[in-house]
């Protein structure tokens, strides 16, 4: 294709003022007319008007377009556009006579005739800088088009979708907010539903959580009317697909077209393997299956020209900075993959030396690395590349043959031109640069090589590189000499298929050539060829014209039957199951087809079915030896097939299958691929045996004396394939000098069952083991010097890379080495001891390919770490390459050298330093907190960015001024606010601080709970639930102004802390008994309390898990403060922490499995040793035993997944210095998995549980009621390791409990916010600071909207005051808030009135006599009860009128006003009265905003999420860096 697409066409590349001027510089019909245009900047994004000479192209650098209408001889910009308005040009993927021009604004043009003219139209949000793909356009309505765009507020940005149905003639209306894009499925012209109107009207979109920002919790909707509400609850109708199998899958990140399937990829946490479903009708999707040893990983794989009939994907095998690949080929539904080509050569950016023939099936031409096993073993070893060419689809490879010598050619990652690298829609012509011999040669040491025979033999055509295109269907190809220099002063070119070629200078011109090109059918006579005259330009467009070269149209006679493919008699052969030919000029015919934009047509004739028709199925593979396809894998069988015990064979693939899109005639008989006896041992996944109903137990001894293990479990992601569950041990001992020691290190895929030690790390002295943050099965080990030794596969294959320098190990709190990306594996941080002599100082690195190659980033650091990442790009569009640093402000060692906070968004090319004195930094969530000391002072400030490009001072109530010596600590802070922690006491047993949380921008600070218990080391007793948001408990120091013992009491929000409250008690004990006080809710006196953080052994431990929703464990005591650790009894609540019971007496450890079905408890060495754990699988309405060993032992610990996804569990115990390890599996209990049943709740499994506040009975939490689906305690079945607990929600109308104390307010005794005394409340010029995408500002009334909250309407605390207009917002506000002109006044009130009248003067002729009337069945009436009121009566008939008026004036001129009001603003602002489009206003450049002008903008909460973070916390002040 002839096209440069406009990929973030919004980005200010290079580009040009045009400065025009045209030269012809032919004059005989023996030479090809050329004409020179020269423009300032280098012209991008050129594209043709399909079937036509108009060519468009951008200017970047002064967002200008020029078009040409005789290829590219003469040029005018399109003036329709203003100047410097065009950001980016999209050309119409199915209509030739449309393109599209978009600025940075919502006003946008469009052209219907190719150019000529251009009209404006209205989006109403801008173009997304999330994307590129901002046009999604329907592949058989032209007018059907979606938009892209997004809405910004301030420096947050949302994505939004617009549409149309009529081109844009109209404005674009709303489709759907909080997307990640939007694509008709109709997006291929192959592509069908089976249903004509769904293919015209249905739109997939990927949706952003409400929640969060990652992309692991997006969701795939799909909708037939336009995502429009249905029924009066305003409630979107939509649909999400039923991905895998009959559930739906998140973690949806892209949606593609190819050919006749629609593809869409997933990811989830902890791993970068994704998962992609396929279907070719929308309705049935399927998992695209892989063999076995490779996986599909994020970035990792690219998806190559397919055809009608399969799917090619080329999927990246070693490291990116030297990349191979494996190319595989899809059956024909695009589910089973099959390896075609081993070690395919990739770059680094994921281009892969792939390329079909254009037009002729079958025949594609690749390029493979020969020395791939030195390529696997180093990084930087040089690829050995040679080519080689298909056609048969690939199933057979041939040499690219000059004569005998062998060819190699430079393909698509050596792209030197644009359009496809080989080939044209001009039969059988094809060209390359490249080289005979042995191998590849570089670029530069090519020549041009050419074949007439779609590339079964090729001929030298040039010497040296050149650039090259095809016209006339071939019988014209054009060459260009490539060059590093500014020296090309000559083109070349052939009219017999390469044979011979002539020349044709450039007078005057000397330059260096960009590109070639021509229409995209290359049946044109015309070429355009694009170069630059120096370095920094000109640029000269030139235009090439063949067309006065020969009179003569080709004959019949000059015309020749060309066969894709002949034997050795010249005879057409089959190919891919028929013969294909063209019709096509003869070589050395002197003529031209000028058969302009008219495609060659092929002709086909089926041939009977060979062996050849035939390839390996899936995971078998070719044995060349044997010549038959045998298993590489485990053998698919058939559903039901091998179920039973006695089931011994079943009938499966015969290794063959038929070449998908093949069209071969099958003969009589016995077929190659029909369906042969296999063993039921050979088959994949075969049914386990049936559950026994039992627990089953293996326990292993570790070789050696040691005292505990160290362990690494490596969680999977719900888009793995591969279902095992992989721990990481090491055991250790400390002797009695309190040296360490550490053993071998054991790998397990079986959740301990079987332990092994890694042959590449037997002999390797690892110092440190450290798991990817983000990408759990990537675990790195650590040696003493600068080894680093790396698995990406949870164990399966291990490498190793050099780091830059050694690690700090020797140094007591030196820095931690590692630094991960969230989004990129390969980007990593190392910090470690640099030396420039005898002068040595911590230095930081980074790595963009895992280790290959080094840069430094830092020196003198003491931390760096990645800020950026797509979870974070709506705020302030952070850069991915976003680093923030720790380092000293002088690299130097002499005295006194404090600490600055630098940041980068290019690898510290660039570096801006955002604070100084600083103590520390942390990141949690959006946020990054830092402090600073202020010397003079003695105290501490922090500062917050949600950024990183611009950090606010924290805003505390004046008496919480920090001393130097004290510290923050940035607690775990998940809903869009930050959690700090502020140290008031630091007396010895006495510590305890004050809970602060802030705004959504970690700017301003409450008070949320005082009085709560730390320790020396500032951990506080502080913990989130898990899987439910904003749940929290605290201790609290109940006599802080005591000089004696802490007195704590145990307190719990649900709120996110705007309210706490006591724990509730049990009633009655695990026994049945009475406790000795009692309380409904809990109070000062009794109440339950439980032991925290600051008191755990090991600090990983959690009350809850994720993934058993409601559920929370601890130990503790009721009574009116927390008793001592001895004296505890366990205690469990399945409502989030609104009641609770006594599970067990005593204190016991818990673990949860199953997503919380399986629950655990068992008693450890400190209460001492037993023999056997308890379990329930009903949430702990009844527990069971079972006795794990023969003997009573003293269990360390227990350990499963913390996700508690598995039915495993390992008990950890220690026999003198003998480490054993027991799995205990709980598999064995049931083999049914669970299924929901939406329709049937009696059928289901599940039943739907939502957390509430205790003190609403709306079920409301957060503005939202929240629906969790949870096992129902009866059903014996397991939960499917990818089931989703999230249901669905639905918002709330606001209430007191979506608001908490503004800044300076505290909660008085009657539960209201008030200010506290001799403080001041945030003034307007601060609030309107810190909120710059703000127009007006609310007087304070004591009340701020929690940043968790998405209800809607009710009761607004917050705005009860009086609004105002926050400084240089002025014009905003007084449009947001002006009343109506005059004349609108006059028709509001008059028409209303009139209206009135007539309602009144109707209601008084059919009034029915109910005024008041009371009929006793006289028709007529009679008495006075009748008469009196009768409507005939004047003091009846005028006030029937009268009251009519008002009632109809009073309901109508609220309506009336508002609509004439929005029609006359509308009207203006299409008229250009009221600036209503700011199509001339930039974000690019610009720092203004507008307010939302979406259906639902103010409705829906921009920033109304929680973002989930497994960080724990951070301490900022204070010398450790442990996490909290």
């Amino acid at each position: 294709m002839r096209t440069m697409r406009a990929r973030g066409a919004f980005r200010a590349a290079a580009l040009l003022t045009a400065a025009l001027w045209a030269t012809p510089l032919a004059a005989k019909n023996e030479n090809p007319t050329l004409s020179v245009n020269t423009f300032d900047h280098a012209p991008r994004n050129l594209n043709y008007f399909d079937d036509s000479d108009i060519v468009l192209f951008q200017d970047y650098v002064n967002n200008n377009v020029y078009r040409s209408a005789d290829g590219g001889a003469k040029w005018d910009k399109v003036d329709a556009v203003p100047n410097g308005e065009a950001f980016a040009l999209f050309m119409h993927e199915y209509d030739s006579k449309r393109a599209y021009i978009l600025t940075s604004g919502i006003q946008h043009y469009r052209t219907a005739d190719q150019g000529k003219t251009w009209e404006m139209f209205q989006t109403d949000a801008e173009m997304s800088m999330f994307r590129g793909d901002i046009l999604q356009f329907h592949a058989s309505d032209p007018d059907r088009i979606i938009f892209n765009g997004m809405e910004c507020q301030g420096i947050f940005c949302e994505e939004v979708a617009m549409y149309t149905t009529d081109g844009f003639k109209s404005a674009a209306k709303y489709l759907r907010g909080n997307t990640a894009g939007c694509w008709w499925v109709k997006s291929s012209p192959t592509f069908s539903t089976g249903q004509e109107s769904l293919d015209k009207t249905r739109i997939l979109c990927i949706v952003r959580d409400s929640f969060s920002p990652f992309k692991q919790d997006q969701r795939l909707m799909m909708s037939d009317n336009f995502f429009q509400a249905t029924s009066s609850d305003g409630v979107i109708k939509e649909l999400e697909p039923d991905l895998d199998m009959n559930k739906p899958v998140q973690g949806i990140v892209n949606v593609a077209a190819v050919k006749k399937y629609l593809m869409v990829a997933t990811t989830s946490m902890n791993t970068d393997e994704m998962a992609l479903y396929v279907t070719d009708d929308t309705e049935k999707w399927h998992r695209a299956i892989f063999p076995e040893d490779h996986r599909v990983l994020q970035e990792a794989y690219t998806v190559l020209e397919s055809t009608e009939y399969s799917i090619q994907i080329d999927v990246m095998t070693t490291r990116p900075s030297n990349p191979m690949g494996v190319m595989f080929t899809s059956n024909s539904n695009g589910t089973y993959f099959t390896r075609n080509i081993e070690h395919t050569n990739r770059s680094p950016r994921g281009h892969v030396d792939f390329e079909k023939i254009s037009g002729i099936q079958g025949i594609f031409m690749v390029n493979k690395v020969d020395n791939w096993k030195e390529v696997e073993k180093e990084a930087n070893v040089p690829k050995e590349i040679l080519s080689g060419i298909t056609f048969d689809d690939g199933r057979t490879f041939q040499d690219v043959k000059v004569g005998d010598d062998r060819l190699h050619l430079h393909s698509v990652t050596d792209l030197n031109n644009v359009g496809r690298v080989f080939s044209s829609p001009a039969p059988g012509l094809v060209l390359g640069n490249g080289n005979t011999g042995k191998f590849l040669k570089g670029y530069w040491d090519s020549s041009l090589f050419v074949s007439d025979n779609a590339g079964m033999t090729w001929s030298k055509a040039l010497d040296g590189p050149h650039k090259y295109e095809f016209g006339d269907q071939g019988s014209i190809l054009v060459a260009v000499k490539d060059s590093e220099k500014y020296d090309v002063s000559e083109i070349r070119y052939s009219l017999n298929h390469g044979k011979d070629w002539q020349t044709e200078a450039l007078p005057d011109v000397k330059m260096r050539p960009a590109y070639l090109t021509t229409v995209q059918d290359s049946t044109s006579l015309k070429f355009v060829l694009v170069g630059e005259k120096d370095r920094d330009g000109p640029y000269y467009v030139i235009s090439i014209d063949f067309d006065g070269l020969h009179e003569a149209t080709c004959k019949d006679s000059d015309l020749e039957d060309w066969s894709a493919r002949v034997d050795d008699q010249g005879k057409p052969t089959c190919l891919m199951g028929h013969t294909q030919s063209y019709r096509r000029r003869k070589k050395d015919a002197e003529c031209f087809m000028k058969q302009e934009f008219r495609d060659p047509v092929a002709e086909t004739t089926d041939c009977d079915c060979e062996d050849h028709d035939f390839e390996c199925d899936f995971n078998f593979k070719w044995d060349s030896e044997k010549k038959e396809c045998i298993p590489a894998g485990p053998i698919p069988a058939p559903e039901g097939a091998c179920s039973r015990t006695d089931d011994k064979t079943f009938k499966g693939s015969s290794g063959w299958r038929l070449i998908p899109g093949n069209t071969c005639k099958r003969k009589g008989g016995h077929q190659k691929d029909d369906p042969i006896d296999r063993e039921c041992s050979d088959a994949k996944a075969p049914p386990s045996v049936p559950a026994s109903g039992d627990i089953s137990q293996k326990k292993i001894t570790f070789d050696g004396s040691w005292m505990f293990p160290e362990i690494h479990y490596l969680e999977r992601g719900d888009s793995s394939s591969i279902k095992d569950e992989t721990i990481i041990v090491r055991p250790v001992k400390i002797d009695s000098e309190k040296h360490v020691k550490n053993g071998p290190i054991y790998i397990s895929h079986n959740h301990g069952k079987d332990w092994k030690v890694p042959k590449e790390l037997e002999d390797v002295q690892i110092w440190a083991i450290i798991p990817h943050r983000h990408f759990k099965d990537m675990v790195f080990f650590l040696t003493y010097d600068e080894k680093v030794m790396y698995t990406i596969d949870s164990g399966e294959h291990f490498h190793s890379f050099k780091a830059p320098y050694k690690a700090m190990w020797d140094v007591k709190d030196g820095p931690f080495p590692l630094a991960f990306h969230p989004d990129k594996k390969d980007w990593l941080l190392w910090t470690g001891r640099k030396c420039d002599g005898e002068t040595c100082y911590a230095a930081t690195s980074v790595t963009t390919d895992r280790g290959d190659n080094w840069e430094t980033v830092s020196r003198y650091a003491e931390r760096c770490e990645f800020t950026g990442g797509t979870a974070f790009e709506k705020y302030g569009h952070r850069d991915k390459q976003q680093v923030v640093c720790l380092q000293h402000a002088r690299e130097d060692s002499d005295g006194e050298n404090p600490l600055e906070l630098v940041s980068s968004d290019d690898w510290f090319k660039n570096t801006k330093t955002q604070a100084t004195n600083v103590k520390d930094f942390a990141t949690m969530a959006e946020f990054i907190v830092v402090a600073t000391e202020d010397k003079e002072k003695g105290t501490l400030q922090a500062h917050a960015s949600v950024d990183g490009k611009r950090f606010a001072d924290a805003h505390f109530p004046p008496f919480l001024d920090v001393p130097h010596q004290h510290g923050y600590t940035v607690l775990e802070s998940s809903t869009h606010a930050v959690n700090l922690f502020l140290v008031t006491q630091t007396k010895s047993d006495r510590q305890h601080g004050t809970l602060l949380k802030s705004n959504s921008n970690g700017t301003s600070y409450v008070l949320s709970i005082d009085g709560v218990n730390c320790d020396w080391e500032y951990y506080v007793d502080f913990e989130k639930m898990l899987g439910v948001e904003g749940v929290a408990v605290v201790n609290v120091v109940a006599n802080p102004d005591e000089d004696a013992p802490k007195k704590l009491q145990t307190k719990i929000t649900h709120n996110d802390g705007a309210t706490w409250r006591y724990l509730p008690p049990p009633k009655t004990d695990a026994e049945g008994k009475k406790f000795s006080c009692s309380s409904a809710s809990g109070d000062e006196k009794c109440a339950l309390h439980i032991h925290g953080y600051t008191e755990r052994r090991d600090r990983r431990k959690t009350y809850s898990s994720a993934s058993a929703v409601g559920l929370m464990f601890a130990v503790g005591n009721v009574g009116s403060e927390l008793g001592s650790v001895k004296d505890v009894d366990t205690y469990m609540t399945t409502d989030a922490g609104i009641t609770w019971k006594q599970a067990k007496k005593g204190r016991w450890t818990w673990a949860f499995g199953d997503q919380g079905s399986v629950i655990v408890l068992v008693q450890t060495a400190q209460e001492g040793k037993t023999d056997t754990l308890y379990y329930s699988t009903d949430e702990g309405a009844s527990w069971k035993e079972y006795k794990f060993s023969e003997e009573k032992v003293p269990v360390t610990d227990i350990s499963t997944l913390r996700s508690g996804g598995s039915r495993n569990f390992l008990l950890w115990t220690e026999v003198g210095e003998t480490l054993s390890s027991i799995n205990v599996d709980f598999s064995g209990l049931t083999d049914k998995m669970c299924e929901n049943d939406e329709y049937d709740a009696g059928k289901s499994d599940y039943y739907i549980w939502s957390p509430e506040h205790p003190e609403t009975k709306d079920g409301c939490l957060f503005g939202h009621q929240t629906q969790y689906l949870r096992k129902k305690p009866e059903r014996n079945c397991y939960n499917d390791f990818k089931m989703q607990h999230f249901y669905g929600e639905k918002n709330c109308t606001c209430s007191r409990q979506d608001y908490e104390c503004d800044y300076n307010y505290e909660v008085n005794s009657f539960g209201l916010c008030e200010l506290v005394k001799g403080l001041q409340a945030l003034d307007k010029e601060t609030w309107c600071k810190e909120h710059p995408g703000e127009f007006e500002f609310y007087e304070p009334t004591g009340y701020r909207r929690l940043p968790l909250t998405t209800c809607k309407d009710g009761k607004e605390f917050d705005k009860a005051s009086t609004p105002s207009a926050c400084p240089g917002h002025e014009d905003e506000f007084d449009k947001a808030h002006a009343g109506p002109s005059g004349v609108v006044l006059f028709f509001a009130i008059t028409i209303p009135f009139a209206l009135a009248g007539a309602i009144g003067w109707y209601v008084w002729r059919n009034w029915s006599g109910k005024f008041g009337q009371i009929r006793l069945g006289e028709p007529g009436g009679g008495g006075f009860g009748g008469a009196a009121l009768d409507t005939d009566q004047p003091w009846v008939k005028y006030p029937i009128v009268a009251v009519s008026a008002v009632v109809a004036a009073v309901a109508a001129l609220p309506l009336v006003v508002g609509a004439v009001w929005r029609m006359g603003k509308g009207a203006a602002e299409r008229w250009g009265l009221l600036d209503g489009s700011r199509g001339s206003w930039s974000r690019l450049g610009g720092d203004g905003t507008r307010r939302f002008t979406t259906r639902d903008s103010f409705a829906r909460g921009r920033g109304d999420y929680a973002i989930v973070d497994d960080d724990e916390g951070e301490l900022l002040g204070d010398d450790s860096d442990e996490d909290v």
